[in-house]
């Protein structure tokens, strides 16, 4: 075989090779963000149970952390876990205010039942119309979802609260669920989350 045809086959492969890693799904990796171990949440301390990287596509969407009291790997033990939890989430491209929003909501029709969607539509709105209300969050901004007992979900951007917190526990299971429901919106953010990466 001649040099040039052993030179192109070796192209060839390379080539292969190179379209074969981009089709394989990105592993799970340490975030761009560095999220404290710690956080204290209504003079609670809450634990940094996971944290990963949403990607959609070739793009990075945004860095995100979930706290709770104790550490979880499974959904059930999270669901039922008691006590203020905290979502946590730094931008890493522009996110359009309003399409946010409605992939929030989208992704806790996708992982609950009807009922509990239509039962929780108002809370649902508000979430729509927080991020609405701003035409995006920018690289390296932050916002974050935090579940208070008694008093439901409060909405922070760039650590200001936006409005009274809406729902109750179901609610916020309903918004855990968009990353841990049994069709989350990325899965190796649901392993990375659950720290079982």
């Amino acid at each position: 075989m001649s040099r040039s045809a052993i030179t192109r086959r070796a192209a060839l492969a390379c080539t292969v090779a190179a379209s074969l890693w981009a089709a394989v799904p990105a592993l799970a990796s340490p975030t761009a963000t560095r999220f404290e171990p710690a956080v204290e949440v209504t003079g609670t301390k809450l634990l940094l149970n996971g944290a990963g990287t949403r990607r959609r596509g070739i793009f990075n969407g945004y860095d995100m952390a979930l706290y709770t009291q104790r550490k979880v790997s499974t959904v059930d033990e999270l669901l039922a876990l008691p006590g203020p939890k905290k979502l946590q989430f730094v931008a890493l491209r522009d996110l359009p205010g309003t399409e946010l929003g409605r992939l929030f909501v989208k992704g806790m029709g996708e992982n609950s039942p009807k009922e509990l969607t239509q039962k929780h539509s108002l809370s649902s709105l508000r979430l729509i119309e927080i991020f609405s209300g701003r035409p995006k969050v920018g690289p390296g901004e932050s916002f974050s979802m935090v579940y208070l007992p008694g008093k439901g979900t409060q909405f922070f951007i760039l650590d200001r609260p936006q409005g009274d917190p809406v729902g109750d526990a179901e609610f916020f299971g309903m918004v855990l669920r968009i990353w841990v429901g049994t069709s989350p919106a990325d899965t190796l953010l649901k392993e990375s989350l659950l720290g079982r990466e």
